[in-house]
């Protein structure tokens, strides 16, 4: 395993896994790949990062492909547990995630995580593979997401390799650059009330996590409530973006929730295409314990199983780990209200609008709307003649005209009693109803076409996709209704 010693990333001295000791993580090298090749590597964030010029040369290929390890040689993959659908998985752990170190960025400290690189100890069953399909999805899904403003762990670069992965095919290897402040997850914390004989390590994992990322928190009369009561807020406010841009994440276990509130794990996501609240983007997820409608009150499942974890550092006080799950319940209302809003072209807050855009919403879900389109074509809507085109544009989505315009008659008072004007409003509208998201039949694409070694797609949606809120009028094609084909994809926990 070589080491690079020279123009490297500013790798930090002692990170944060580190200090924390070997009950925590395991040291653990990758295992090298043949034949290595850049898949896609995402400029903008090497700029941003100051590592452009590193990115272009041989050594970074190498170590991001796993073949090389940084020069403070101390990799490392973590242990956590976790509930997996809504039951107690036991001990899991990084099985294919590698943590490289830690870099000093513009950005701030990053955790530098390469996922694909081979076994580790927690890989159970698993090879510590990934394979070029999975790699690319979440690759274009991170960068996709920040350009949304969702908070989320980044992807700096695929590498690939003609390395064979058995799948439900085989398929070739790939490694995904990914990057965050912290990739600590609600089963970390878990992990050491479950397993642990005593508080210590419990503690030790806690206070780290306090003094690092919370540091507001340990001020706080009781560092820990404070604690849980942070993450509720974060967590409220994430599923809120989720829920407002049609994001289905599809694998809710503990052990993919961030302790940051961040979207963390890309596997059988997909963005909503009708509009069905039931809608299951994960096809082993039978029993649509994940489905989009319950994604809010799964994560409030999810904090309980995180809040339950921390009991024993509050002496077991129930009623105030409960009033600190209550933060979750008002942040989300709030939140969702406050994007719906925003959404609506609502300039001011009146007590009918929540039940102006959940009607809407039940309207788009009873006539299979497309999602993305309506609330995009409703930035463009117009006060005045209802032949107008770009009214008529809107109500074309819909099957039962009657009950639309019905609706929308609700919808020009709603606006005729703010004053809101129509050139201030479409503007205002299209920076949060995005014109572009990653559906699957995109991903699709780029898939097939770097399966057959063209790379050029990856680089094309990536583009479009860091800036979606923009008109790109020649790629407009990207923001229609999905092909036919599209409607038999299916994504599954190994996508």
């Amino acid at each position: 395993m070589d080491h690079l010693l020279s123009t490297e990333p500013a790798w930090r001295q002692r990170t944060f896994l580190e200090a924390l000791g070997d009950d925590f993580s395991s040291a653990v090298l990758p295992q090298p790949l043949p034949a290595l090749h850049w898949v896609a590597r995402q400029t903008d964030l090497a700029d941003e990062l100051g590592l452009a010029g590193w990115m272009s040369e041989p050594q970074a290929l190498a170590l991001l492909g796993g073949n090389a390890v940084p020069g403070v040689g101390r990799t490392r993959a973590s242990v956590y547990s976790g509930h997996q659908f809504g039951v107690w998985a036991g001990q899991l752990g990084d099985g294919r995630a590698l943590y490289l170190g830690e870099i000093d960025t513009p950005a701030g400290i990053l955790e530098v995580q390469l996922k694909g690189c081979g076994l580790t100890p927690y890989s159970r069953m698993g090879d510590g593979r990934a394979v070029l399909r999975s790699s690319i999805r979440e690759y274009l899904c991170s960068e996709a997401m920040h350009a949304l403003g969702i908070p989320t762990t980044r992807a700096l670069a695929v590498v690939g390799s003609p390395a064979p992965v058995q799948r439900e095919t085989l398929e070739t290897a790939a490694v995904v650059t990914r990057l965050a402040p912290s990739f600590l997850r609600f089963g970390h914390i878990e992990h050491f009330t479950h397993t642990a004989d005593d508080l210590t390590l419990l503690r030790r994992l806690t206070d780290a996590v306090l003094a690092r990322h919370f540091p507001a928190c340990v001020e706080a009369p009781r560092p820990v409530i404070a604690l849980l009561v942070e993450v509720a807020r974060r967590t409220a406010r994430l599923l809120a973006d989720w829920q407002a841009v049609g994001f289905c994440h599809g694998v809710m276990n503990t052990d993919n929730m961030s302790i940051l509130g961040l979207t963390i794990d890309y596997g059988p996501y997909g963005f909503l295409d009708a509009f069905d609240p039931g809608h299951v983007c994960n096809h082993t997820d039978t029993e649509g314990r994940y489905a989009y409608f319950r994604q809010p009150s799964i994560a409030f499942w999810n904090l309980h199983a995180l809040a339950h974890a921390l009991l024993p550092l509050v002496d077991g006080d129930q009623d105030a780990v409960l009033g600190a799950l209550d933060t979750y319940k008002d942040e989300f209302a709030l939140a969702m209200q406050q994007r719906m809003r925003a959404k609506l072209g609502l300039a001011t807050a009146q007590p009918d609008d929540v039940a102006l855009a959940d009607d809407l919403l039940k309207r788009m879900a009873a006539d299979r709307v497309d999602f993305t389109i309506a609330w995009r074509r409703l930035c463009s809507w117009r006060g005045g003649p209802t032949d107008h085109p770009d009214r008529r544009a809107m109500r074309d989505l819909f099957i039962d005209r009657e009950a639309f315009d019905a609706w929308a008659a609700r919808y020009d008072s709603r606006l005729a009693a703010e004053g809101s004007q129509d050139v201030e409003r479409g503007p205002r509208m299209r920076r949060t109803n995005p014109k572009y998201v990653l559906r699957n039949h995109l991903a699709e694409t780029a898939i097939r076409r770097a399966q057959a070694g063209d790379f050029a797609e990856i680089d094309r949606l990536m583009k479009i996709l860091s800036r979606p809120y923009d008109e790109h009028p020649d790629h407009s094609a990207d923001a229609g209704f999905p092909p036919d084909w599209a409607q038999k994809l299916e994504v599954s926990c190994s996508s």
